[in-house]
């Protein structure tokens, strides 16, 4: 596994395990950025029929990983890291 892999992986968990009701509470827009760069970053272009209006959330999330068609997933890891650590940063 790459560094970069590593890396990221370790990010992931950062957000995974972040608690709830800690210091920093995230914007729907910074959630939404974060799981397009997640899904890019781990899956690649999207994929799959964009789901329906009466889908709000599910079609906010594909609206989102959509947006970052083309980049290539070791972009995705890397932007996915700055956020994270742009965060830790502000957050301390």
């Amino acid at each position: 596994m790459s560094e970069l892999q590593d890396r990221f992986k370790a990010a992931v968990e950062k957000v995974r395990t972040a608690p709830a009701d800690g210091p920093f509470k995230p914007s729907n827009d910074l959630k939404l950025k974060m799981y397009g760069l997640f899904r890019q970053a781990s899956d690649g272009d999207v994929s799959g029929k964009r789901p329906g209006m009466l889908d709000m959330i599910n079609r906010m999330k594909y609206d989102a990983w959509a947006k970052l068609k083309g980049l290539s997933k070791e972009d995705a890891m890397k932007q996915y890291i700055t956020e994270v650590e742009s965060v830790e940063k502000k957050v301390g």
